[in-house]
């Protein structure tokens, strides 16, 4: 059974910076997709950034790009988004996601399959 874990959300000023880290288990695909999205309150939900199985980031927000940078620690089964420069509207909840076979939400050629339980961000002026 798959999990993704995500932690390090929190409240930080503008201009501030977290990190973002989502363990997972149990999942066996080679080649694949993980990705971070967020929702934010009456928002849809948005891709924020996404990383290939080969550990290229393949995908970032407009609004994230300069200040948000995903990566993947294949030994630790880790997934990260250091954000930095951050702003009152990245507020949001965060979630990272797997890609997978068994549906889910389509988002940039792939179906994101697996879902963490998410972790707020909140960002104040």
């Amino acid at each position: 059974q798959v999990h993704l874990v995500e932690s390090g959300g929190g409240s930080v000023q503008s201009g501030g910076s977290l990190r973002l880290s989502c363990v997972v288990s149990g999942y066996t695909y080679i080649s694949y997709s993980m990705g971070w999205f967020r929702q934010a309150p009456g928002k849809e939900r948005e891709g924020v950034a996404t990383i290939d199985s080969d550990g290229s980031p393949y995908y970032y927000a407009d609004s994230v790009k300069g200040r948000f940078t995903i990566s993947q620690d294949t030994a630790k089964n880790t997934l990260y988004l250091q954000m930095n420069s951050l702003k009152p509207e990245d507020t949001a909840i965060y979630y990272c996601a797997a890609s997978g076979d068994e549906g889910g939400y389509y988002y940039g050629g792939y179906e994101y399959s697996y879902w963490g339980q998410g972790t707020q961000v909140t960002v104040s002026s």
